[in-house]
């Protein structure tokens, strides 16, 4: 096998087991991701393809804004709940989702108006990716790749001990692997860089907005539990963790006080034109 096949099974493989604490947990991206892609489209979509869609989040998005739409999930767990959700709202004839790569998409050149990632850019090979979508985007057709920063803005105290856990664990999960098995980030803070070192794209931009939501103590703690790292480092035998996401799970509640409070989603979304 390899390194580039190592590297995507381990991605892949890092996000099993979770899938429905990650589905109630974390956000659905908001309008405002409609509303600038539009806008550079000029019109609605017909085609958008959202690779990487996990449990469905991103692709629900565009239900009523597409005439087709495809959810690309590599992961069997977040695929089987992107599509129990989607048989739960009677199976809409406009969406549906498939397993594949996102380097090697079953679909035709040229076929696309936008292309989405969503919280998954950082887990694709970044060139090979672009390659691929910009063979499958229509001339004037928009690449996005969009993400949220963690963690959700709410209280100082709570969001310094929701890095502290986050690092401990991602720092526990590549101690108990093996190292053929540690899976591989890229740098967010390059994905503008990629897509115009690419040379694919016409015009880049990177476009920075933010998103009230009503959260509870219960979801913000599973936020947290949902990062991947976190349930790497569980499911590797890193049990002393258990305490500390219980201590973390209580100064939430306290910061909480067992009230439903606005919380601040701060996104960003990379894109280019092609």
């Amino acid at each position: 096998m390899s390194t580039s096949e190592h590297v995507n099974n381990n991605n892949i493989e890092r996000f099993t087991g979770f899938a429905n604490l990650y589905d109630r947990n974390r956000p659905s991206p908001p309008q405002e991701v409609i509303k600038i892609l539009h806008t550079y489209l000029g019109g609605n979509p017909r085609n958008v393809v959202d690779i990487g869609c996990g449990t469905g989040l991103s692709s629900f998005l565009w239900m009523n804004e597409s005439v087709n739409i495809i959810g690309v999930e590599p992961n069997d767990d977040m695929r089987k709940v992107a599509i129990t959700n989607w048989e739960r709202i009677d199976k809409p004839s406009n969406i549906h989702f498939t397993k594949g790569l996102s380097h090697q998409l079953a679909l035709a050149s040229e076929s696309t108006d936008i292309i989405t990632c969503s919280q998954s850019f950082h887990w694709m090979e970044p060139q090979s990716t672009l390659h691929e979508c910009a063979r499958v985007l229509r001339s004037g057709g928009i690449f996005a790749a969009y993400d949220c920063d963690w963690p959700p803005a709410f209280n100082w105290i709570v969001e310094e001990q929701y890095k502290k856990l986050i690092n401990l664990a991602e720092t526990r999960a590549r101690q108990l692997a093996d190292v053929e098995k540690h899976p591989h980030k890229w740098d967010k803070e390059k994905h503008l860089q990629q897509i115009e070192e690419s040379g694919l794209f016409r015009f880049s931009k990177e476009i920075v907005f933010h998103n009230w939501e009503l959260c509870d103590a219960d979801r913000y703690a599973n936020i947290a539990l949902s990062q991947g790292g976190l349930q790497t480092a569980l499911k590797n035998g890193a049990t002393e963790l258990y305490k500390e996401v219980e201590h973390f799970k209580n100064n939430v509640a306290e910061a909480f006080a067992k009230k439903t409070q606005n919380v601040l989603f701060s996104y960003r979304v990379r894109l280019g034109i092609k």
